[in-house]
């Protein structure tokens, strides 16, 4: 049985038949509504992470090989704007020539989707699909799995046909061809946590820990919860925005599961991952570090 359709489905007759959902969730469709993005409150613009970069803006110049799709949390929530600057500067030393839409990129409309406003999501996708195309978009980069995810396998639907890839299968690629080189070593203990949406929905699972195993003296331990029997994160299906009424906090059960480990570091490849896991981290006042992969590794690349 897959739970997840069913769930959705009801969220839609709730959202769109009956105006009812939460505070919280409204508060976020409305936002994607007005502009363009669920993060109410930002006082940051889509472009401001890459300010000193020197990244190209496809309005500008649009001869890219890639487009880096930075999506509504890389842009505008302060601490995820660190990822997108780690992904930039790798496509930057392997010498990738790449861009980003900036102010003209807009929500990829998952967050209405999971939330039941599939009305909201498919305006969304239809606009973001005609910019797209306007700019000739073959391939795309993104650090989130939830944009990866419906950019390759949703839009679609749409008539939006392009070749997305997730950033730690971009720079492992990288990796390979001898772009980019791994110098630096780590003397820590690392464990990796499964996006739900790179890991049960896209099976990526070997990929990140490649990665994670080809910085020198990084260990990697294991959760006992992992890869197909891995653990959400507690932000998953539009939970960003919605608050837990019974039961305990997702995302501290999860950061329990890590400490249990021993590890000084939980290596996250989605930017509501880390969010997650900076918040139970906090709450369990625990002796440890989150990062994305992409940070991680930006700190021990060396330019070819």
């Amino acid at each position: 049985m897959d739970h997840v359709d069913k769930i959705v489905d009801l969220r839609r007759n709730l959202v769109m038949e009956q105006a009812s959902m939460p505070e919280t969730a409204e508060g976020a469709l409305r936002s994607i509504e007005d502009r363009g993005h669920p993060w109410r409150g930002t006082t940051l613009s889509r472009t401001d992470w890459a300010e000193g970069l020197d990244i190209k803006v496809m309005a500008d110049d649009s001869d890219v090989d890639i487009l880096f799709w930075v999506g509504c949390t890389g842009a505008l929530e302060e601490r995820s704007t660190k990822i997108s600057q780690s992904v930039a500067r790798l496509l930057k030393s392997a010498g990738v020539n790449f861009g980003i839409l900036g102010t003209e990129e807009s929500c990829c409309g998952e967050p209405a989707r999971r939330l039941g406003n599939e009305y909201l999501f498919q305006m969304q996708a239809e606009k973001n699909i005609e910019i797209l195309k306007n700019y000739g978009v073959k391939r795309i980069v993104t650090a989130c799995p939830h944009g990866y995810n419906i950019l390759k396998n949703e839009y679609p639907q749409f008539g939006g046909e392009f070749e997305v890839i997730h950033h730690t299968q971009f720079i492992a690629h990288l990796i390979e061809e001898g772009k980019l080189k791994i110098k630096k070593g780590l003397n820590e203990v690392a464990t990796y946590h499964d996006a739900c949406y790179l890991g049960r929905y896209n099976d990526i699972y070997q990929t990140p820990r490649q990665l994670i195993k080809a910085v020198p003296e990084l260990k990697l331990k294991e959760m006992e919860r992992n890869k197909r029997r891995g653990f959400c994160c507690g932000g998953g299906g539009g939970h960003m925005w919605l608050e837990e009424q019974e039961g305990r906090r997702i995302n501290e059960m999860r950061t329990e599961q890590v400490m249990e480990t021993g590890a000084q570091k939980v290596i996250t490849a989605c930017p509501f991952c880390l969010q997650m896991f900076d918040d139970g981290i906090k709450t369990k006042e625990a002796e440890l570090k989150v990062m994305d992969i992409a940070e991680l590794l930006a700190a021990q690349i060396e330019e070819k």
